[in-house]
């Protein structure tokens, strides 16, 4: 059980920063597209809201990777997630058809704010650059 201990921090952080990192990675080389998309939902100032967005799905992946300062980046991408999650993925206000997976994508946002949460309280574990 000790190896298990030792390493699911580890791992755990690898697996949580991993969809941050490549979500903010696809936002700068679809720049455009994700700025009119952010518009089209009424967001002001697109975009200069997506480069906000993007140094913080970045800078908070990598900041849980590395496990530098690991509980300020996950505090930040989980307050991020509050209106990203209620905003994109409104499944009481969409089209039945998309009612199943918008509700889905709802869920595994809240699954992934429990992850950041967790590593929000209990810091990024023994293998990390700067333990927090």
């Amino acid at each position: 059980m000790n190896a298990v201990t030792q390493f699911a921090p580890l791992v755990a952080r690898i697996l949580v920063a991993q969809i941050f990192l490549l979500s903010g990675i696809d936002k700068i080389t679809g720049f455009a597209a994700t700025a009119a998309g952010m518009a089209g939902k009424g967001i002001p100032l697109a975009s200069v809201a997506l480069v906000i967005t993007i140094i913080i799905e970045i800078g908070g992946a990598l900041m849980i990777l590395l496990g530098w300062k690991a509980r300020i980046g996950a505090a930040a991408l989980f307050l991020w997630m509050i209106p990203v999650t209620l905003l994109y993925h409104n499944f009481w206000d969409m089209p039945p058809e998309q009612v199943r997976i918008q509700m889905i994508m709802f869920q595994k946002n809240l699954a992934i704010m429990g992850a950041t949460l967790y590593i929000f309280a209990f810091g990024s574990g023994a293998y990390s650059v700067k333990r927090d």
